[in-house]
Formats: structure tokens, C-alpha cells, sequence
């Protein structure tokens, strides 16, 4: 089977050949457009024809790279952009075209090495074998030429044709401002949940431990020789006392634990695993620690993801893994449950504010029949 690098140049190879025939359809385009341009100064509409010639090209070029090249075929409609585009782009197709022609140069004087012996009588068979050792480094740097040449045609793409600086400006204010009212979202929701949490668990068993300690109080002044009652209502309210200390716990847990701060990440979701009723497995790879913030979404996403897991996945088994991306830290949960789950749900467009408010990416593949994998890649630049 042919190796996937040799698969690689043949493909780079063939998109260079290619261009070099719209190559020479974009030198006559520019040659014309000279005069074109010269005659019609004051005249937008009679270029409109050049304008379009230079579109066709385009899209032309840009199929040809999105298919040998594997690069993304988008640009601008047709205008003064594409035709500078065209312009600069012969020259670039004859290089391919240079490239090409000095990598079967080389390669013939390589083949020579073989065949030559058998062929001819050779009165210097040296200068034979220096040429063909010039034809194996002529070869290598032709090769080596054939990547650099589809990337510099690759950038050209994108330098003519690509966004702007200011189109790019203008898209990432709007992505900071979608990101910062994400966030603030988060946050009322997450201010939301803690005082629903407050409200409906530890706030109800302190009404009821107060209660249980006025009816106390009550039957001791009523019947003071009567201690069973008052004994009972006494372990009742000791009882409800103990219950809200440990769902006050669970909430400030929830808000933020403080293993998190003083044995780290690693320590914090072994923690999570540990709490949890399902068995979860942590694999903890990175070599260095995380950033604060880092450090903070990272255990949020994993916490919420297994919480949801236990709560609608209906899964037997939870998995978490965090381990070095080029990005900075890839953050993985995966749970063998049901699946379906809706990344627009409520608890999912949290975990995804948080990951986007640290220009993150995060993502959710939960196919019916499951499995369900949570991703979040953390940048740490």
C-alpha cells in the first residue's frame, strides 16, 4: 500500500500541474485587464465583465485547492479582489510549473544511475555517475519545492481572497460581546441555582429544626415531669440540624470546592469521582498544572457532566480524562448511557458559556443508544 506521505506529495503535485494550466488562462486575463482597466477609468460597469472573468478563475482556483490541497473554498464575490487575486496567482502556477519539470529533470538523471550501464558504451562512466548523484539532489529539493510552492499558493488564497483586517475586527467584537453576554447569563443562572438550592434544601430544614425546637420547648413548659416527648422532638431537631450542615456543604461544594485551591485539579476530581454513586474513572495526563481559570472550568465542565450523566443518562459508568491538546488541555467525559442528550439543554449552555468566556471549544456527541462524549479544549496561551 502506498505510504500516506508519498499519497500526500502525488496529491500536492497534481493541484501544482493543475494550476499551472489555469495558470496560463490568468496570465492572458491579467494582460488583458491592463488596457481594460486603463480604458474604462471613470466606467464601473464596463468592468464588470473583467470582474467576472476573474470570479470564474477563482472559484476555478479554489476548487482546485479544495480538492488537492484539502483547503476551504471560500472567498469574495467578484470585484477588484479576485482580479488582483488572478493576477498574482500566474506567476505562482508557472513556479509549480518550474518545480514540476525540475523534479522529472531530476528524476531522469536518477533513472540513469540504472539503465544507462546496459544501454550505452560509456567512455566516462564518472561524469554518468555524478550526474546521476546531481539528479538525486536536484529530485530532493524539487520534492521539497513541491510543498513549499502549494503552501505559498495556499496563503495567496487566503491573503487575496480571505477576510480582512477589519472584517476580522469586526467578527471577533462580535464574538467577544456574544462571549461576555454568555457569561453574564451564566453567572445569574448560576446565582439562580444557589438560591434555589438554598431555598428549597437548607433554608426548608431550618424552618423545620426551628419548629421542632419551639414544640420542644412547649411541651417541657406544658408537662415538665414529661421528658419522653420532648426528648424525641430534641433528636428530631438534632437530626434535621445535622442534615442541613451536610446539604450546606453540598452547596458550598457545588459553588466552589476548596480541594480545588489546595491539592489541585487532579485531587478535585478524584474528589467528584469519589462522591459520585456511579463508578467514574479519572485520567489525569497533563504534565504541568493548569492556570487558574483553566483549572476552575475544567473542574465545572467535568463535575456538571457526570452530575447530568447520573441524573438522565441512565449510564453504568462514567469516564474522565484531561490530557495536553495543541490548544493548551482537551477535557473529555464520556458515560456508556442512553444518549440523546441536547446541547441547547440548560445545564449543557452553561458548561458552554464557561468554556467559550476562555475562547474555548466545546462540544457535545451524544447519539441515540448512546455513548455520550462532553468535550472541552481549554486554551492556556
Amino acid at each position: 500500500m502506498m505510504p500516506h506521505s508519498l499519497r500526500r506529495w502525488l496529491r500536492l503535485a497534481a493541484g501544482l500541474l493543475a494550476g499551472a494550466v489555469t495558470a496560463l488562462a490568468e496570465l492572458l486575463l491579467t494582460v488583458a485587464a491592463g488596457p481594460w482597466l486603463v480604458a474604462t477609468p471613470a466606467r464601473p460597469r464596463a468592468r464588470r465583465p473583467l470582474y467576472a472573468a476573474s470570479a470564474r478563475l477563482t472559484r476555478l482556483e479554489q476548487r482546485r485547492m479544495a480538492a488537492f490541497y484539502a483547503t476551504p473554498a471560500t472567498g469574495p464575490a467578484a470585484g477588484p479582489r479576485t482580479l488582483r487575486y488572478v493576477a498574482a496567482r500566474w506567476a505562482i502556477g508557472f513556479l509549480g510549473a518550474l518545480v514540476l519539470l525540475t523534479a522529472v529533470i531530476g528524476a531522469g538523471y536518477t533513472s540513469s544511475l540504472l539503465w544507462v550501464w546496459f544501454v550505452l558504451d560509456l567512455d566516462y562512466p564518472l561524469n554518468v555517475l555524478l550526474a546521476g548523484l546531481a539528479g538525486i539532489f536536484l529530485l530532493f529539493l524539487a520534492a521539497q519545492a513541491v510543498y513549499g510552492v502549494a503552501t505559498l499558493d495556499a496563503n495567496a488564497a487566503h491573503h487575496f481572497l480571505g477576510p480582512s483586517h477589519e472584517a476580522q475586527l469586526r467578527h471577533r467584537i462580535g464574538e467577544l460581546a456574544a462571549t461576555r453576554a454568555g457569561v453574564v447569563e451564566a453567572v445569574h443562572d448560576e446565582r439562580r441555582r444557589i438560591e434555589r438550592d438554598l431555598h428549597d434544601g437548607v433554608q426548608q430544614r431550618l424552618v423545620v429544626l426551628g419548629m421542632l425546637i419551639g414544640r420542644a420547648r412547649r411541651a417541657s413548659a406544658r408537662d415538665p415531669e414529661n421528658s419522653t416527648k420532648t426528648a424525641e422532638l430534641l433528636r428530631q431537631a438534632h437530626e434535621e440540624s445535622r442534615q442541613a450542615l451536610t446539604e450546606l456543604r453540598e452547596v458550598a461544594w457545588r459553588v466552589y470546592p476548596t480541594s480545588l485551591d489546595e491539592e489541585g485539579l487532579r485531587a478535585a476530581l478524584e474528589t467528584v469521582a469519589e462522591r459520585s454513586t456511579l463508578p467514574v474513572d479519572v485520567a489525569y495526563e497533563l504534565p504541568a498544572p493548569l492556570p487558574d481559570a483553566q483549572r476552575t472550568v475544567a473542574y465545572f465542565v467535568a463535575s456538571e457532566a457526570v452530575t447530568n450523566a447520573i441524573k438522565h443518562a441512565g449510564a453504568a459508568r462514567i469516564a474522565i480524562r484531561l490530557a495536553p491538546s495543541q490548544a493548551g488541555a482537551l477535557l473529555t467525559v464520556t458515560d456508556d448511557g442512553r444518549g440523546g442528550a441536547d446541547p441547547a439543554g440548560g445545564g449543557l449552555t452553561g458548561l458552554a458559556r464557561r468554556v467559550a468566556a476562555l475562547d474555548g471549544h466545546f462540544a457535545v456527541d451524544s447519539p441515540p443508544g448512546g455513548p455520550t462524549t462532553i468535550t472541552a479544549e481549554l486554551p492556556c496561551a
